[in-house]
């Protein structure tokens, strides 16, 4: 018998071993990419997956087995949902065949010892098949109703039905495409959502008997060990239901079964990297989920091997450092109760450390002061009524003691102590806000932000490379590595993160530093070859960078305000205070840059509550007291991202309008606000938004904005648009323009006020009053009486400014004006004759008033087209001064 010949083709897709659904969905859409490709399925794959694939689906492939294809003719391979060398054995001739291209399309983190492809398209979401979708529709090509269910079926199971943290909104955005094509919601349920069988409970209630907890570097490790002398079906399945059950952070399943050792592991914590710790035995995935499959190994060889990884791998939880808050605020026995009440006011906190010359006699709380302040006593000294039996940790107490003194002990305030000095302190706030957010506090939740809390905090390294350029991502780490060498913390913060988590551009770079912020950007300088210029009194500095990128750098500060509306006073802090002082949570998120927590997301506030639910919420009640204008700001944000302003934001600045704060802020700050509003791309919302608060009022009671002048300013934002659209390239002052129209309604004296009260500028003042009404006359001439030619229409408009041209325009009643007026601003405004003076003194005309004349007169019969050359110019002038002799 004659051997069979083998299969020769020019291009292979395979993936990873112990195939899921997403791995089979990513090689089916890798197919409609690379039309005439083979399909190699690797060794094995779930039973249920075989089971669904062999029965219904396997006619949708173009598959061979391995054995019968030809690598010698093999010139391209596929590689979906992997890049580990160790998770494709069955391709390993044709990874080291040096002719062959590699292309890899994955979403799973980046480890050492990954293949290298010529082509890679990585990206770090829910699934690997949302990559390929997304190509698939891009490029419009079709899929039948089956191909669409199974590639949909790959989204739902790598996501766990979209429930997973690693879940991200593309994940979504494909399914929808996919079900769009026709994808089978009934045959995912069926396969995704099943029931618990009688023999799965046998294997929970094993997996859960068999349980070791392991407390390494601060994690609870749970690692369960059974064996099987049959196959288990959907393994991965019943220790998911284990982890969903006991409410398990980490739990590492080895199972022997089929004379091999297979380990299903699951994590909740970013520190416990799942994915990173198999790859150790072969295996991979990522940190929430991971898999390997152990061959020659025994059971215990594979425990202590585990343990051995997961205690080089995982770092040690240094909890003080999460909870502590510095420097630490205190105060000297000997000063009077009514100064203490004036701190703890000021500073926002209910506690103070009692301490003399570093030595800590005691704490006294809020309460105590509250109740000495109302029997008159607030001249008597702290120390009389201090809590002097108060115990102390370091950085290296675990959180069992901490638990111990604070909750079991009721000492409301630990101080930290190192080389003898305070550190900084461990609040009850601190404490209860981790504990909850580790759920183990469920009953307990703060309706309410006081005082900052434990920061919740997750690593979005992946969306970082994601979103941003190489370059920028690389002078982050930069700038986290100049920290390193410091030994300081580096911190990204405000509006770069804030935008960064809203899918927005991010533009201005930020930095707060738990140090010397201008000794930090001397540093950083000087290794950039940068310039920098240090502000001492504020601890801040600018770095300019040789490619013209701006970096603020700014020490972590606390900021108080001395009076109501007051410019704030600086004093040094940390970065859970310094994310205190800002105006909104949205703004107070933060992202770490040092080299070992570079991408770690941190939130004190809320702010990632606040943005999903798309509101803009102020940190504490006397935000708008301390400084009115973060009103204006409010409604900037509210109007920029369309979010709502809180209900009780909302009430506390009508409060404040209400007490007139206003009156106490500068001008040139209120302007400024103002500005800013008005140079939004679409600033109407946000104007409304000021009238509904009768904002308008708090700059001048007699300030008009009514539903005209919200028309006109939908004309100014048509116009406005017009004129961007012509990429002239010529600056002009947006907000000028509807600043123009929004006084418009004003009477004379009203606005010379306005002006007056914002501190407007001489020049802009000059357009705002004067050439402003020069316009609305020019206006009202021209509506009443069209100029009948160009030279006409030039005599009557160029006189003005580019804003006070947009203004004509916006205010046009008649479409005819409106018309005229873009034609002089686009054809007539930058015309120019040829001729000048010594051309006249050429053709022997004596120099005098009469030059004037004549240029303007050819000015004219340029601008109504009878000249177009020199020549034409000289010979028009020529014939004008003959007339005129005649």
């Amino acid at each position: 018998m004659r051997k069979k010949e083998k299969i020769k083709v020019d291009t292979i897709i395979t993936s990873h071993s112990n195939v899921d659904f997403d791995a089979l969905a990513s090689m089916l859409a890798a197919q409609k990419l690379y039309p005439g490709a083979v399909v190699i399925f690797p060794g094995s794959q779930e039973k249920t997956l075989r089971d669904f694939f062999v029965s219904s689906m396997s006619y949708l492939f173009n598959m061979a087995d391995l054995k019968t294809v030809d690598f010698s003719y093999v010139k391209k391979l596929v590689l979906v949902d992997t890049k580990q060398k160790t998770r494709v054995p069955h391709v390993k001739e044709l990874i080291n065949k040096h002719d062959i291209k590699i292309h890899i399309y994955d979403h799973h983190p980046l480890i050492d010892n990954d293949i290298l492809g010529d082509f890679e398209l990585i990206r770090f979401y829910g699934s690997c098949v949302t990559i390929l979708s997304g190509i698939i529709k891009e490029k419009k090509i079709k899929l039948n109703p089956e191909e669409a269910t199974i590639m949909a079926l790959g989204i739902y199971e790598d996501t766990g039905s979209f429930t997973y943290s690693s879940t991200t909104e593309q994940d979504f955005i494909e399914a929808s495409y996919l079900l769009s094509c026709g994808a089978n919601l009934n045959t995912i349920a069926s396969i995704i959502v099943k029931e618990i069988t009688s023999n799965q409970v046998l294997w929970i209630n094993k997996l859960l008997k068999e349980i070791t907890c392991h407390k390494i570097n601060g994690f609870n490790i749970n690692i369960s060990i059974i064996s099987s002398s049959s196959y288990i079906m959907n393994l991965a399945s019943i220790v998911q239901k284990v982890v969903q059950m006991e409410k398990f952070d980490v739990l590492f399943a080895i199972v022997l079964m089929e004379n091999k050792i297979h380990i299903i592991a699951r994590s909740k914590s970013n520190e416990v990297d799942t994915g990173k710790i198999l790859s150790f035995f072969g295996g991979g995935g990522h940190y929430y989920a991971g898999s390997a499959k152990i061959s020659n190994k025994t059971l215990v060889q594979v425990e202590q091997k585990l343990l051995e990884i997961i205690k080089k791998q995982v770092k040690p939880v240094e909890i003080v450092k999460k909870l502590i808050s510095s420097p630490a605020i205190t105060i000297n026995p000997d000063v009077p109760c009514k100064k203490a009440s004036e701190i703890m006011t000021r500073y926002n906190i209910n506690c103070l450390i009692v301490a003399h010359e570093n030595n800590i006699k005691g704490y006294i709380t809020r309460q105590v002061i509250e109740k000495i302040l109302f029997h008159n006593l607030g001249h008597l000294f702290v120390k009389e009524y201090m809590t002097n039996e108060i115990t102390t940790i370091t950085f290296q107490a675990s959180l069992s003691e901490i638990e111990n003194k604070i909750i079991d002990k009721k000492q409301r305030i630990l101080p930290v102590i190192k080389n003898n000095n305070i550190a900084g302190i461990i609040t009850r706030t601190d404490l209860l806000s981790f504990l909850f957010q580790q759920n183990k506090l469920a009953q307990f939740n703060e309706e309410n932000i006081n005082a900052p809390g434990h920061a919740k905090q997750k690593n979005i390294n992946y969306f970082i490379n994601e979103r941003l350029d190489n370059k920028i991502i690389e002078l982050l780490k930069s700038l986290g590595k100049t920290g390193d060498d410091m030994k300081i913390n580096v911190f990204v913060i405000g509006g770069f993160v804030r935008d960064l988590v809203l899918y927005k551009a991010v533009d201005d770079i930020d930095i707060v530093v738990e140090g010397d912020g201008i000794a930090f950007a001397r540093k950083f300088a000087d290794k950039k070859n940068a310039r920098y210029n240090a502000h001492k009194k504020f601890g801040t500095a600018v770095i300019i960078l040789s490619n013209g990128i701006k970096i603020d750098v700014a020490s972590a500060r606390l900021e108080y305000y001395k009076f109501p509306a007051a410019l704030p006073t600086v004093e040094m802090s940390s970065i859970k205070l310094d994310l205190f002082r800002r105006d909104f949570t949205i703004n107070t998120l933060a992202i770490s840059l040092n080299e070992n927590e570079f991408g770690n997301l941190i939130d004190f506030f809320g702010a990632q509550r606040d943005i999903k639910d798309k509101t803009i919420r102020i940190l504490h009640n006397l935000s708008f007291v301390e400084d009115p204008t973060r009103i204006f700001r409010a409604i900037k944000f509210a109007n920029r991202y369309d979010f709502t302003i809180g209900k009780l934001t909302s009430s506390l600045i009508k409060n404040a309008i209400k007490i007139d704060l206003f009156k106490k802020i500068s001008g040139l700050r209120v302007l400024s606000e103002l500005k800013q509003i008005l140079e939004e791309e679409n600033p109407i919302p946000a104007i409304k938004t000021l009238q509904q608060y009768n904002l308008e009022k708090a700059i001048h009671p007699d300030f008009i904005i009514d539903r005209e002048i919200i028309n006109l300013m939908e004309n100014v934002k048509k116009v406005l648009s017009w004129h961007d659209l012509l990429f002239l390239n010529k600056k002009y002052l947006r907000w000028s323009v509807y600043f123009m129209v929004m006084v418009k309604k004003c009477s004379n004296r009203v606005i010379a006020d306005i002006c007056i009260r914002l501190k407007i500028p001489p020049k802009q003042k000059k357009i705002i009053q004067r050439h402003r009404l020069k316009a609305d006359q020019c206006l009202e001439l021209m509506e009443k009486n069209l100029p009948t030619n160009n030279s006409r229409l030039y005599a009557l408009v160029s006189i003005f400014k580019t804003e006070l041209i947009l203004y004509i325009m916006a205010c046009a009643k008649n479409k005819a004006t409106k018309k005229a007026v873009s034609y002089f601003y686009t054809h007539l405004k930058d015309t120019e004759i040829y001729i000048r003076g010594r051309d006249l003194i050429n053709l022997k005309i004596k120099p005098g008033i009469e030059y004037k004349e004549i240029l303007q007169k050819v000015m004219d019969a340029r601008l109504n087209g009878h000249v177009k050359t020199f020549k034409d110019e000289i010979e028009f002038v020529t014939q004008y001064i003959k007339k005129q002799k005649t």
